[in-house]
């Protein structure tokens, strides 16, 4: 299904839908009240952002510090970004098929019973506003359910299935709103009703990935294969990829051609890999043709997804718009930069060593959770506005630095 198709879908069906289950869901709960015997099996829900999975890492940990048994559910496109930290183990990770709605809606069948399979009794949805995600919230049947509430904000209605409804914070990291509902499992609420706690520098630290030296060994193949002259030099990673979800987050393609030749002219023994996966090679031979530069190599699809972590250790430097990579390598300590514009570092910035490039237009950022993340602009010149030298200047002093 594409992206318009499931906006409609979460709105014109999910919205009923919510109305329709809340009240079932007070009906079920007179007959069969909540066990709150303290969280033991607890299942995240994470869909649609692979890069979310990453951020949503220090709080797993921090339920499993707590000694819950963790759990997640996420589109089967998605899944494998659990692998690169593996915090959550295998068979505890159920995939929703989303190619169609039929697969989708046998898929959430399956989920209830594998909630009961498993005895789930906690349930925390990561969505910010999605009515899916809260019918799924209400499928676990859960004796707590956490997530985002909207209470004063107008719109964005998805139920009343929350035990432990979490206001969201706007102008926070949503690595600390991610937090926050883990926390609110074992704090109490305010006397006015609202959790409450001071945000800490901890609930930002992501995990470093393991890897090992075969992997290493095999990636180091890889290159040469693709580059015979290639001997450990310095490489730089570009990703010009942004997914088809919000196409306004990428940097103009010839920009990027500028700013690899522009490296590449400075440093004589740099490589820059192009990075992408196997669908995204034919995009990017278009940039690796305007480039024209032997030491300018398109390496997308050369390794699997859980390679990337290793890949990342054997580079310097990250270039990539806002999208999944981004976060991926923050499992590393490769230094990254990052194009922003619909969106905004201060909430969705990466948890690694990484640096914004960010313009500051009027009208940045132009996506939310309040608009599900769609917007008119057909102009992206917050992106756009960004040049090459601009660029160039900060990667150069970063690249010559280590």
């Amino acid at each position: 299904m594409n992206v318009d198709l499931m906006r409609k879908i979460d709105f014109y069906l999910g919205v009923p839908l919510c109305f329709l289950f809340s009240f079932i869901d007070r009906l079920l709960l007179i007959f069969t009240p909540n066990q709150l015997n303290g969280p033991k099996k607890a299942v995240f829900i994470e869909l649609s952002e692979m890069g979310s999975a990453i951020l949503a890492d220090p709080c797993m940990r921090q339920l499993k510090s707590k000694n819950v048994e963790i759990f997640f559910l996420i589109f089967k496109k998605n899944k494998a970004s659990l692998n690169l930290l593996k915090t959550v183990p295998e068979n505890n990770i159920f995939v929703l098929r989303e190619s169609s709605i039929p697969l989708l809606l046998w898929d959430s069948l399956r989920f209830f019973f594998w909630c009961r399979k498993n005895q789930i009794n906690t349930c925390i949805d990561l969505e910010l506003f999605s009515r899916v995600t809260s019918l799924l919230t209400f499928l676990t049947r859960a004796d707590y359910r956490v997530g985002f509430h909207r209470f004063h904000q107008e719109g964005l209605y998805r139920g009343q299935f929350l035990t432990h409804p979490i206001p969201y914070n706007h102008q926070t990291h949503i690595a600390h709103n991610f937090m926050n509902l883990i926390e609110a499992l074992f704090v109490p609420l305010s006397s006015d009703g609202i959790f409450k706690r001071q945000t800490l520098a901890e609930d930002l630290i992501i995990s470093q990935a393991h890897i090992a030296e075969a992997t290493t060994a095999e990636i180091k193949k890889q290159i040469q294969v693709l580059d015979p002259n290639w001997n450990n030099d310095p490489i730089i990673l570009v990703n010009a990829n942004a997914g088809d979800f919000l196409p306004q987050r990428k940097w103009p393609i010839e920009n990027f051609a500028e700013l690899i030749l522009m490296l590449l002219k400075e440093n004589l023994s740099l490589r820059v890999l192009l990075t992408g996966s196997p669908s995204e090679k034919a995009d990017l031979d278009r940039l690796h043709a305007l480039v024209s530069h032997p030491r300018c190599i398109n390496f997308a699809g050369a390794v699997r997804f859980e390679e990337l972590p290793a890949l990342y250790t054997l580079s310097k430097i990250l270039i990539t718009n806002d999208s999944g990579p981004a976060h991926f390598s923050s499992v590393t300590k490769i230094k990254s930069f990052v194009f922003f514009g619909p969106e905004t570092p201060q909430l969705y910035g990466s948890l690694g060593q990484s640096t914004a490039l960010y313009s500051n237009y009027s009208c940045s950022p132009c996506v939310s959770a309040t608009n599900h993340r769609k917007t008119n602009c057909t102009n992206n010149m917050c992106i756009k506005v960004i040049t090459p030298q601009v660029v160039f200047t900060q990667v150069q002093a970063a690249f010559t630095s280590n």
